[in-house]
């Protein structure tokens, strides 16, 4: 009778019905579980198709903000900032120092010199801010910006306000950056031979302002906005007939026509200096003390460009 000898059962593992005996050859060592990568934030085009179809969506469902002076932050920060951006980085090359000068939070306000015909130079002090600090300027503009259609609504979604004390001293008292060019259409629209000379700082509105609300002032300097239409003339009689303050004639502009509007592309430097305090001043209106502390930034910022242009070689090259 033939002995049938009964196979030795071998158990299988929970799951794994392949698994040979341990004795019969090297232990195999279990496959490390390896984490899921974190998936990166979409770049290039794939990231620019996603920002838009973004900003589309939260146009469509009324998913952003508008504060009381109309800023729309979430079209500032996708629409207008950057081909701004894009002018400071590559056109203008723009340097910054002194962006610790400005306050990681509360209000300050930012007074620089006004120069180059068109304001390019407040457009790019706005760009600094927000790469250096993380934070939206502010700035206070004239009646004619406002007038202007649709440059008049564009400021306001970027958060420009007319330059009044009222204005500015809310924005302030919030706890905001307010930038003002207290020179005015006499900064930006002096001819070529007096570039980088301050213009007057009008009456000390500024100073009333910082005063009222006990906020730092913080002197700014720019080097290299006076190149970029060297005006060297004024069509007077058109500029009153197209109610502007100045129709400026530069090497390239009229001759040119609209490829004379292109700035050329100086090298930039913007300086932010020491803030001077004015909380111990806060509320008054002494006229001698307006005076003199507008006096004190005017002087700050005139004497920080000379210092500034003594230290620039070529202004196209740096």
């Amino acid at each position: 009778m033939t002995r049938v000898q009964q196979a030795q059962v071998i158990p299988l593992d929970r799951g794994d019905r392949q698994r040979k005996p341990a004795q019969e050859g090297p232990a195999v060592e279990p496959t490390p579980i390896r984490p899921t990568p974190a998936v990166e934030p979409a770049t290039g085009l794939r990231g620019a198709v996603a920002d838009a179809l973004g900003f589309a969506r939260r146009r469509l469902t009324g998913d952003y903000t508008v504060d009381q002076f109309g800023f729309d932050p979430d079209l500032t920060e996708t629409l207008l900032l950057p081909p701004l951006r894009a002018v400071y980085r590559k056109w203008f090359r723009v340097e910054v120092t002194g962006a610790e000068n400005l306050p990681a939070t509360g209000g300050a306000l930012v007074v620089s010199n006004h120069s180059g015909t068109l304001p390019w130079d407040a457009l790019m002090t706005a760009v600094a801010v927000k790469d250096n600090r993380d934070r939206y300027l502010r700035m206070l503009g004239a009646d004619l910006v406002f007038q202007t259609p649709l440059l008049g609504a564009l400021a306001r979604k970027s958060g420009q306000t007319l330059a009044c004390n009222p204005d500015a001293e809310q924005l302030l008292r919030s706890g905001e950056l307010v930038g003002v060019w207290p020179e005015g259409f006499k900064g930006i629209g002096k001819p070529f031979a007096d570039r980088y000379k301050l213009q007057r700082f009008g009456r000390g509105g500024f100073v009333s302002a910082a005063l009222r609300t006990g906020v730092p002032i913080v002197p700014c300097s720019i080097v290299g906005a006076e190149e970029i239409y060297p005006k060297i003339g004024d069509l007077k009689p058109l500029a009153r007939l197209l109610g502007l303050p100045y129709f400026p004639i530069t090497p390239l502009f009229p001759l040119l026509g609209p490829l004379g509007a292109i700035p050329l592309p100086s090298k930039w430097h913007i300086h932010f200096g020491p803030p001077v305090p004015t909380a111990e001043y806060a509320a008054d209106d002494d006229p001698m003390l307006l005076f003199t502390l507008t006096d004190q930034i005017r002087e700050t910022i005139q004497q920080t460009l000379y210092r500034m242009l003594n230290q620039r070689g070529n202004p196209f090259l740096g």
